[in-house]
């Protein structure tokens, strides 16, 4: 396997969808609010992304020394764990591309103040809280409640905030709306992995509630997104409810087809749900842009 792929499948590539539908969503609120201070918002785009990339390297490295991952397993192929990446080399690009992380947050106190710089290091702990320490999120069910936090609230609420200089109450509850979206990829991915996760004693929320629970969570994720949205979509044309309608017939197809598959037959899936979030943002960002 060529190096390069070894390093792109460790980034999980169809998951940085989910950072980047957070700042694309606080990009549609912002232009909403006729301001167009686009640099910060390009950073923070850039931040996110980087965030999310160091959290799935800490991811792959710690579960490795966990010894929680196996060879051959169904999900996307573990690089440190198959033998492509050494765990020291995993190790270091984890904490550069946090650091660049770090870096990029930093520029962003010119717009939004020396407090956050407090924000970032707490989301630089995050990063890493995730998938180590003495209580890894991750591995006691509350993976979920993670991404919600720092995939969801905290990258649209931030972003507008540092874009515009104040927080609304319409953002926050868009905000919590991606939450819910994203952590529909991390069910799907721990629905995939229930019974190797199980295996090893990694208590995931699947783990905990079972398949059949995380179904119905993932279907109610996706309701309440919308749900939570609607009053937005409603300032625009009634054209464009098409947007938030093809997004629920596709969830229910998801929903659907998570029922019937199992294993790596999964792994379109976790990607389908991704992109369905981030077309959704896009269809929101390009409405918004449209009418302003």
């Amino acid at each position: 396997m060529g190096l390069v792929k070894v390093w792109i499948e460790a980034m999980r590539v169809r998951t940085l969808p989910v950072s980047v539908s957070g700042v694309l969503c606080a990009f549609a609120y912002v232009v909403m609010s006729d301001v167009r201070a686009w640099l910060p918002g390009l950073l923070c785009l850039l931040f996110a992304v980087l965030a999310q990339i160091s959290s799935n390297f800490a991811n792959e490295y710690y579960d490795y020394k966990r010894g929680i991952d196996r060879v051959g397993r169904d999900g996307p192929r573990r690089g440190v764990t198959e033998g492509d990446i050494k765990p020291s080399v995993m190790k270091m690009a984890t904490y550069m591309i946090l650091a660049l992380a770090c870096a990029v947050g930093c520029s962003l106190i010119y717009w939004g103040g020396l407090w956050l710089v407090c924000v970032g290091m707490f989301i630089a702990v995050g990063v890493l809280a995730y998938s180590t320490g003495p209580y890894p999120l991750s591995h006691h069910g509350l993976g979920e409640v993670a991404v919600v936090f720092f995939f969801g609230i905290v990258p649209v609420n931030m972003t507008y905030y540092i874009m515009c200089g104040c927080v609304e109450m319409p953002v926050f509850v868009a905000s919590v709306a991606i939450g819910l979206m994203g952590a529909n990829v991390l069910i799907v991915n721990n629905y995939r992995d229930y019974e190797d996760d199980k295996a090893v004693g990694k208590r995931t929320l699947c783990v905990i509630l079972g398949r059949t629970a995380m179904l119905w969570l993932y279907l109610i994720n996706g309701v309440v997104a919308v749900a939570l949205m609607y009053a937005t979509w409603l300032k625009f044309d009634t054209v464009v409810l098409l947007i938030p309608t093809i997004y629920m017939t596709v969830h229910l197809v998801l929903v659907k087809l998570l029922k019937e598959k199992s294993g790596d037959k999964l792994n379109p899936l976790l990607g389908i749900t991704a992109m369905l979030m981030f077309v959704y943002t896009v269809g929101l960002l390009c409405v918004s842009i449209i009418n302003s």
